[in-house]
């Protein structure tokens, strides 16, 4: 153990891209201070629209080709963000894209949402103790917006850590670890209002505008522990963001989905502190997750 970073970030996600449009300033500022980086990704993103018409044949009504296309996109995604260390929960295509909410996808063999937590919690527990991250982030239990792979991967996420921490569960996987602190995904309403009101006033192009509550992870302010510049990461955070094209337009310093609504790329990046304590003073959001976590020092 003793050749690990001092420290160690480990961000739990969905489909490839959401790692980027939540956390890719984060994650780049991280890596660049040399802590460990450690990205767990739990499907290949197979349900996705795409944007761009010339790769329209990969789309999973069609050729069912995106999924590996999309492993491409995280890849360069990731060599912009400098993060070496990206898998996949269980290994690449274990599990598949479940679709939103409600659909046939849901349902379907190997989907990720129509998975027993208790069955993919062992894959991401195996991590947690190769990696032992004294940090982890991934999202509430809404999964942010509703979609079922991102409400599966904070259900698991959660139990990871729970089980990991036991000693008696599954020695077989690694020494017991305890990771010091979790947090969610934010982004405090006021923010979000005041950076829509900037996009509807310089008018990018895009054929519409989203609504702030299409943003995953809006809430109130108050619930905010911890507010990171990433002003320094900005080029990278668009570039990794550019690298998801099938997924991603971006223009400036805001982007669309496959929607066409134009929302903003947030470039200061926030979190809840749902477990450890914070190492900021009473009142103060934290500007650094490590904060109070003992031996990881910058």
């Amino acid at each position: 153990m003793t050749d690990l970073p001092g420290r160690r970030l480990l961000l739990v996600h969905a489909h490839p891209d959401d790692e980027t449009i939540n956390n890719g300033a984060t994650m780049a500022r991280y890596a660049a201070e040399g802590a460990g980086v450690t990205l767990v990704t739990c499907t290949l993103g197979e349900e996705g629209e795409v944007i761009p018409p010339e790769l329209a044949h990969l789309a999973p009504d069609r050729e069912d080709r995106l999924g590996e296309h999309r492993v491409g996109e995280l890849a360069d995604a990731m060599k912009e963000l400098g993060v070496a260390d990206h898998r996949f929960l269980g290994g690449r295509g274990r599990y598949r894209d479940s679709g939103m909410m409600g659909v046939e996808q849901n349902h379907r063999a190997g989907a990720f949402w129509n998975t027993a937590v208790d069955e993919a919690a062992p894959h991401l527990v195996e991590v947690v103790r190769e990696v032992r991250p004294q940090v982890l982030v991934t999202y509430d239990p809404d999964g942010g917006y509703g979609h079922p792979d991102h409400i599966q991967a904070h259900r698991v996420a959660m139990r990871a850590a729970e089980l990991a921490a036991d000693p008696a569960y599954r020695p077989d996987l690694g020494p017991a670890h305890e990771i010091a602190k979790i947090y969610w995904n934010r982004v405090p309403r006021p923010v979000a209002e005041a950076a829509f009101g900037r996009l509807r006033a310089e008018d990018p192009g895009f054929p519409g505008i989203a609504d702030v509550d299409d943003v995953p992870g809006v809430v109130d302010e108050s619930l905010i522990t911890a507010e990171l510049d990433g002003a320094p990461y900005a080029e990278r955070k668009a570039a990794a963001m550019r690298a998801h094209a099938t997924q991603i337009a971006v223009e400036g310093p805001y982007f669309a989905l496959s929607n066409n609504l134009g929302q903003p790329l947030f470039t200061t990046e926030y979190y809840e502190l749902v477990r450890g304590t914070s190492g900021a003073p009473a009142g103060a959001r934290e500007t650094d997750l490590f904060a109070g976590v003992e031996g990881a020092g910058a």
